[in-house]
């Protein structure tokens, strides 16, 4: 049933509930209606018949002794005076039988008819179906009376009336016809209130939708026409309330945001300055540390770490507060993708420790110094947290760039990979004292994102975890920050060798 609701609208099946409503009650009055007319046509030539045909048994008297020809005419005489409709008489008396028919004895008369009739000084009848035609059988006794003023006491002469029903049965067939064909116009006459009914039933669903969908799009100061005082009309109130408070909500989580972001971005340029000091002393004390006693000098490269991780700490709240209020621009130029590589591998001497496929000829519109953040927190986090050997890997699909980082390791947890990009997550919770901020790879997607990018981390075929970040080559999309230049063009057979590389480690 749930799935042949699903395949009708709503105002469909308010449309054929009403329409079914409408249907039932007219099917229940034409069958009452039915009833009670055929009831009345029937009672009606019933009676007549039983009460004329009674008046002319009482008033028969019969010459006796019986002679059956005079019987007959007797017979014919009160057929002759039938009422409603023409009868056929029959006398049984002993074993005499005459009829003012065609045969002296009636099929239709039946043991139990006979046998209240003469026990009955009234008479008795009853209605009779033969051969699918409907009769109308009646019994009376001939009374007599023995002494003059006595009462009357049946003769044993009985006379049956038979009468056919036809034209009763004609009548009911009429009202089963008219029945039917007042039915099916008041069906069709139904549909127009059904239709207008659903209409104004459906009128403010309607609205509840579109003002769900807008709301659904962000535009939370959306409410709806409160129109009478109907369970709709409560409905609308209170979907205009829920709106109200949502608004209310959101708009304090916007400010509590606006207010945390503003925190962190204000905390970290004055941790700049004091930290730039810091970091000049940790320098000199460094230099000086071998002449310094071994705990203090423990002491002192212990404080130089820690320092450098708040420069790093401090540095990525900063870039990530700039993301935060949409303050991050990119300045792009053209650059050849597998040379960007290299000067980040060869700048953070890490060309001995990785692998590289690089293929010349991939040139690409970006930022050098963003993208030199997205390979560095790539690599560096494949490095610490993963196993040599790291392999770097750039090849072209379709319109766009795709840099690949895959390393060694056991790779991410199933639990963990849908939270590799969110701030301050870290996987292993014995890392929590790692040299990393937390922030890095949620940096890098924010920083492909700005490109017009996508970056994607999942578990390689092989082992290891494998990073993919795909750029479009023609640059990031109009708004993003970027100036706007020429298009970009990238060529050379080494794309295409290194796609079915980049299938087989996938």
């Amino acid at each position: 049933m749930p799935g042949a609701a699903a395949a009708f609208g709503l105002r469909t099946r308010l449309v054929i509930a009403f329409l079914l409503v409408a249907a039932v009650s007219a099917v229940t009055t034409a069958a009452l209606t039915y009833r009670q007319a055929r009831n009345a046509v029937l009672v009606r030539a019933q009676d007549t018949a039983v009460t004329s045909f009674r008046e002319e048994v009482e008033q028969f008297v019969p010459r006796l002794p019986l002679d059956p020809d005079t019987l007959r005419w007797d017979l014919y005489d009160i057929a002759a005076r039938a009422k409603p409709h023409p009868w056929i008489v029959f006398a049984e008396y002993g074993s005499l039988r005459a009829s003012s028919g065609d045969q002296p004895v009636s099929g239709v008369l039946t043991p139990e008819l006979r046998r209240t009739t003469l026990t009955s000084a009234h008479g008795s009848f009853e209605r009779v179906v033969k051969d699918g035609n409907a009769y109308l059988a009646i019994g009376m006794p001939v009374m007599t009376r023995v002494v003059a003023g006595g009462a009357a006491v049946p003769s044993g002469l009985v006379l049956f009336a038979v009468m056919p029903m036809t034209n009763e049965d004609v009548d009911i067939d009429s009202l089963v016809t008219a029945a039917r064909d007042g039915a099916l116009p008041g069906l069709a006459v139904a549909l127009v209130p059904a239709l207008l009914a659903s209409r104004s039933v459906l009128r403010p669903v309607r609205e509840l939708r579109r003002a769900a969908r807008s709301m659904g799009g962000g535009r939370l100061d959306t409410r709806i026409t409160v129109r009478g005082r109907d369970e709709m009309a409560d409905l609308a109130r209170t979907f205009n309330e829920s709106a109200a408070r949502l608004e209310r909500s959101v708009e304090e989580l916007r400010e509590a945001g606006a207010r945390a972001r503003r925190f962190a971005s204000d905390v970290s340029h004055e941790l700049r300055t004091p930290l730039a000091g810091m970091l000049a002393v940790t320098d000199v004390v460094d230099e000086e540390a071998g002449t310094l006693a071994p705990n203090t000098a423990r002491a002192v490269r212990l404080i130089s770490t820690e320092t450098g991780r708040l420069a790093v700490l401090v540095e990525d709240l900063m870039e990530i507060s700039r993301f935060d209020a949409r303050a991050a621009e990119l300045n792009t130029d053209e650059v050849d993708a597998a040379e960007a590589v290299r000067n980040t591998l060869s700048g953070r001497q890490w060309l001995g420790r990785v692998r590289t496929e690089l293929p010349d000829g991939l040139r690409i519109r970006l930022d050098t110094r963003r993208f030199d953040v997205i390979v560095a927190n790539l690599v560096g986090n494949a490095l610490r947290h993963g196993a040599e050997p790291v392999t770097v890997r750039l090849s072209a699909r379709g319109d766009a760039l795709i840099a690949e980082v895959h390393d060694s390791g056991p790779g991410i947890p199933p639990d963990a990979l849908p939270h590799i990009f969110d701030r301050f997550y870290k996987a292993d919770a014995a890392r929590s004292r790692s040299s990393g901020s937390g922030l890095g790879l949620a940096i890098t997607k924010e920083n492909v994102h700005l490109h017009g990018g996508t970056v994607h981390a999942r578990n390689a075929v092989g082992g290891g975890a494998l990073f993919t970040v795909e750029l479009p080559f023609d640059g990031p999309p109009s708004g993003s920050g970027a100036p706007d230049g020429p298009s970009c063009a990238h060529g050379g057979t080494g794309p295409a060798e290194n796609r079915d590389r980049t299938e087989t480690i996938a």
